[in-house]
């Protein structure tokens, strides 16, 4: 279920208190902050972040796309190291066969495929239906 149009986006008021801070200031700080929960709102746009993902803080640059979305949603939680070795190693044998069969392209020509040894059937011819 959404939230209730009548309560508005939310946004901790930490944050509303901070950019109310910087908009006085020239020099922009980045706001480091553990709200991942809070919508990002024009009065962000132009300021920098550093969201919090569990372990440490990754720095974001709010633009005029991320309007409406949640901070929470710039700064993944989960690394994504690769696929297993098992994974790789079935993927390499299972991609082996398939390079085998057709000629890639670049490929020299030993790991072409042979021609056919037996010749094709001539095509028969079409009978009338008269």
């Amino acid at each position: 279920m959404t939230r209730g149009v009548w309560k508005g986006p939310f946004v901790h008021p930490s944050l509303l208190k901070k950019i109310d801070k910087l908009k006085d200031q020239s020099k922009k700080a980045p706001i480091k902050t553990w709200s991942r929960n809070s919508t990002i709102i024009p009065e962000f746009v132009g300021h920098s972040f550093l969201i919090h993902n569990g372990k440490s803080f990754i720095p974001i640059t709010v633009s005029e796309e991320m309007v409406g979305h949640k901070l929470g949603e710039f700064s993944p939680t989960r690394k994504f190291s690769g696929h297993t070795p098992a994974d790789k190693k079935a993927a390499a044998e299972g991609s082996a066969p398939k390079a085998a069969t057709g000629a890639a392209p670049g490929a020299s020509p030993k790991t072409a495929p042979a021609a056919p040894s037996a010749p094709a059937k001539p095509a028969a011819p079409k009978k009338d239906s008269k």
